[in-house]
């Protein structure tokens, strides 16, 4: 069973910063792609950042383009989130999530294009 364990969430005011992290355990995870989630209250879940590690691509929303960066190890199996320049509509949980196939670049947002999923980590941001 693989397991999937975000940490750096937290209360931040506006304009501040945080690091989300997420490693995988459990069963060895044939792991092609990482990303990240969120859902904000009364909202669905929506795609954040993903990083292919075929060729190492990252794309991102563009609500978060040019303020959070995705970096990662696959041979950790692990991820992180920085955020910079955070907003009040940053406000989320996050999920990290892994697919065991690569995502085509159609597919990156797509929920079902990943396999695993992690239970959320909280991000507040306080104007």
């Amino acid at each position: 069973q693989v397991q999937l364990v975000e940490s750096g969430g937290g209360l931040v005011q506006a304009g501040g910063s945080l690091r989300l992290s997420c490693a995988a355990s459990g069963h060895t995870l044939s792991n092609y792609a990482m990303a990240w989630f969120r859902r904000a209250p009364g909202k669905e879940r929506e795609f954040v950042a993903v990083i292919r590690w075929s060729g190492g691509t990252t794309y991102y929303a563009d609500s978060v383009k040019g303020r959070f960066t995705i970096s990662g190890d696959k041979a950790k199996n692990s991820v992180s989130l920085q955020m910079n320049s955070l907003k009040p509509e940053d406000t989320a949980v996050y999920y990290c999530a892994a697919a065991e196939s690569t995502p085509s670049i159609w597919s990156v947002g797509v929920e079902g294009s990943y396999h695993y999923w992690g239970q959320g980590t909280q991000v507040t941001v306080s104007s």
